[in-house]
């Protein structure tokens, strides 16, 4: 009943790339004009922003998001700490945000959307990418992760919790084995230019869950910029797996920019039927919520299977 429940389903889902403090009430006016059903948040909200994660909290569509390495800014680190514009001793930003967002953050954590078959897995919240890992502290303090190896398992407990099985992957930052090149999903684009720069307890929980027979449809991300630092050529933004999972890197940074006198937001619409990403699209949102521009990232051949 389950699996034909589901081959009925079409999914319109936006994902928000990181925020980095651009987010205004016409965000979800035009998420209505869009008609999406699902909204995924990558993170990178802002420096622990409150106010901009109480907005998108208030936000009447269903939802998951994840933590960004930003959305600790002031917490996981001592230079952060040291920069902090609160008293730490009093207030705790890092909190208040996780509270606003209630269960609709996944990170380290599933949600289950019954009428669509589908549960979100979140990877790592704050991460900050790569195979060193950086804001190891405040994984520690919060999850009682100490390791990757905890990290993976972590993830994949979430997997196995998961009332659906299809699945979609939501991170801050991509998992590793996307490529090692500067533009591609993960690449590290600052000197020394190249290398993976995916978290690899995202791939491996990721791997596991394949394993286990989990159907994986979309893992989408953000963290690395679509803009190079060293060129002007853009970061490859999908990758489609041999099993056929789209990776999808939602980062176009800056996502609200002013265009004469029209501003433009962004988000990126992928589409499922059946379970399966049929077309995945950036596309740019002007003053009357009508699309401006629409770039398809990528569009299921219908000859594949």
């Amino acid at each position: 009943m389950t699996s034909q429940k589901t081959q009925l389903i079409t999914l319109k889902i936006a994902v928000v790339g990181d925020v980095h403090d651009q987010w205004e009430v016409e965000d979800g006016i035009a998420l209505k004009h869009l008609g999406v059903d699902l909204v995924l948040f990558v993170g990178d909200f802002g420096n622990e922003s409150v106010e901009v994660v109480r907005a998108i909290a208030s936000l009447d569509i269903p939802k998951a998001a994840v933590m960004g390495n930003h959305d600790a800014w002031y917490t996981a680190t001592e230079w952060g700490r040291k920069k902090a514009p609160y008293d730490r001793s009093k207030e705790d930003w890092v909190q208040e945000q996780l509270d606003l967002l209630g269960a609709s953050h996944v990170g380290y954590g599933k949600l289950d959307f019954p009428a669509w078959n589908l549960t979100v897995v979140g990877g790592r919240p704050f991460t900050w990418g790569g195979p060193e890992w950086k804001f190891a502290e405040i994984c520690k303090q919060r999850y009682g992760v100490t390791s990757l190896e905890e990290s993976a398992d972590r993830i994949f407990k979430a997997v196995k919790s998961a009332a659906y099985e299809t699945i979609i992957f939501l991170g801050h930052n991509g998992p590793s084995g996307l490529g090692d090149r500067p533009e591609d999903p993960c690449g590290k684009d600052w000197h020394p230019i190249g290398g993976d720069f995916g978290d690899p307890d995202f791939g491996e929980a990721i791997s596991l869950a394949l394993t286990a027979g989990k159907t994986i449809p979309l893992v989408t991300f953000g963290h690395m910029h679509h803009t190079l630092r060293h060129t002007k050529v853009l970061r490859k933004s999908i990758f489609r797996s041999p099993e056929g999972t789209i990776y999808l890197n939602a980062a176009s940074v800056p996502r609200i920019v002013e265009n004469d006198s029209e501003k433009l937001r962004n988000f990126s619409i992928v589409t499922l039927e059946a379970g399966v990403v049929s077309q995945v699209s950036l596309v740019w949102v002007g003053n009357d919520f009508q699309v401006t521009s629409e770039e398809i990232l990528y569009e299921r051949s219908r000859s594949v299977s």
